[in-house]
């Protein structure tokens, strides 16, 4: 079979001999909380200051563009991860219903996605800790120094805690996000009494539609593209499909749950920022929520919420992180990757590439700034919806007949509505973002050609 073509069976070929088994230890409330750990966090605590500055008021209505979009895509991957509770995420899902070569793609855009977010909430994360750390610390070994030393640290520590254990780092998870959401309603209760109408108009100063400007995408649907950096987060979720207890009624669960939750958290956030400030106030901020209460003359109340984004921050790079480790996992244990990443130790971690993953995210923050990695970062999640909305019909057509735990409503509306929506999201962001994610796939597919594409286990089959 060419291996352009060749697809793994639904069921998936069982690990070989010493490859060992992720262990499972995940019900629903642990995957609602990671969905939720990676979806809120930088996005909300500091893209609706950029998203604001993009859109003006009709920012709201980028989120519910962006949320829509999202919505789709999460409802596909409920139908596929209940489907195939296999590690991997959308690299699994398009090996099995499109191919290899186009499995191997997805898996690159995934770990373009997952590192980038890694590294970039890191250098986030220093920034708000470097506050605390200057007069302590040297200037140059803190954000914006010559090593940022802080963001190196936060890498670091995620990598250890996420090798101690899945339910461990989840139980951890769970309760650092229940903090942020009582933050976030905190802000809201703060906010709501100043809440005025008149912040509203213009409502849309930029227009509608996406238009650049010096290299910048601006209206509501330029907003959107970088918004969408908010929502996803979900698809993590479906990369510990094979570490849950019960994956056909609990993963749907997760990834539909987390989604609603954020959504409507955003929607009123947004809303309650906007009224409070206008968006010109907030919209060059790099704290703009703790900007919007400092205005208002809470400080206390704007401390609180400082805090915790420096509380949020760290669960999306566990996350992310987790996510990361798992499409590795995968795309090892199928022979495209080096077989060795795919071992895993006794408490059913996959030790080797999750400390790879650490450190290689640890080095980027350490170098790396922040300015574009939202939409470099979109650009393969964008591909990896797509990808999984289109295996999603491959299969309707292909087995019809399969035994679906979840199945997506309106498959025939939802699933064309998700690409369309990504694909237009993904021409919104700045052609130079665009021009990034095609040489990182060639130079992904380079890499399939010279080393995965003889060394696949379907290729030894």
């Amino acid at each position: 079979m060419s291996f352009v073509t060749r697809m793994k069976p639904i069921a998936g070929p069982p690990p070989a001999e010493g490859d060992g088994h992720l262990k499972k230890t995940l019900s629903w409330p642990h995957l609602i909380a990671l969905g939720v750990g990676a979806i809120v966090g930088t996005g909300i605590y500091t893209l609706i200051g950029v998203a604001a500055g993009l859109a003006g008021p009709a920012v709201i209505l980028s989120f519910a563009v962006a949320g829509a979009v999202c919505a789709a895509a999460a409802l596909c991957y409920s139908e596929m991860a209940a489907l195939m509770p296999q590690a991997g995420s959308a690299y699994t899902y398009s090996y099995v219903g499109l191919g290899e070569l186009l499995a191997w793609v997805v898996g690159w855009s995934l770990i373009l996605e997952y590192t980038l977010v890694c590294g970039a909430v890191s250098v986030g994360w220093s920034g708000y800790a470097s506050g605390f750390l200057r007069g302590i610390v040297p200037d140059a070994l803190l954000a914006g120094g010559t090593i940022d030393l802080p963001a190196i640290f936060i890498a670091l520590a995620v990598t250890g805690m996420l090798l101690v254990g899945t339910r461990e780092s989840a139980t951890l998870n769970f309760i650092l996000v229940c903090v942020k959401i009582a933050a976030l309603a905190a802000f809201v209760a703060f906010t709501l009494p100043h809440f005025d109408a008149s912040h509203f108009s213009p409502f849309a100063p930029f227009g509608f539609g996406a238009h650049e400007i010096d290299g910048t995408k601006y209206g509501v649907m330029g907003a959107a593209a970088i918004i969408f950096f908010a929502f996803y987060g979900f698809d993590a979720i479906s990369t510990a499909a094979e570490e849950v207890k019960n994956p056909k009624r609990d993963l749907a669960i997760g990834i539909v749950g987390s989604m609603a939750l954020c959504t409507l958290t955003y929607m009123a956030v947004a809303a309650c920022a906007l009224g409070a400030q206008p968006f010109e106030a907030f919209a060059k901020s790099s704290e703009p929520l703790a900007f919007v209460l400092k205005q208002l003359d809470k400080p206390g109340a704007a401390a609180v919420i400082a805090g915790a984004a420096v509380v949020a921050m760290p669960t999306v790079i566990m996350v992310m992180m987790f996510g990361q480790t798992r499409v590795f996992f995968a795309m090892a244990r199928d022979g495209l990757l080096p077989r060795w990443l795919s071992t895993v130790n006794t408490r059913g971690v996959p030790w080797a590439v999750t400390l790879m993953t650490g450190v290689i995210a640890a080095i980027v923050s350490g170098v790396m700034p922040l300015s574009e990695i939202a939409s470099l970062a979109n650009a393969g999640t964008l591909a990896a919806f797509i990808a999984t909305a289109v295996a999603v019909m491959a299969l309707r057509r292909r087995a019809p007949d399969l035994e679906r735990p979840f199945v997506t409503p309106l498959v025939w509306v939802v699933a064309p509505g998700a690409v369309l929506g990504c694909a237009y999201l993904f021409t919104s962001l700045s052609a130079k973002t665009i021009t990034f994610f095609f040489i990182w796939n060639a130079i992904g597919v380079v890499a399939y050609l010279v080393y995965g594409r003889t060394r696949s286990l379907l290729a030894a089959a």
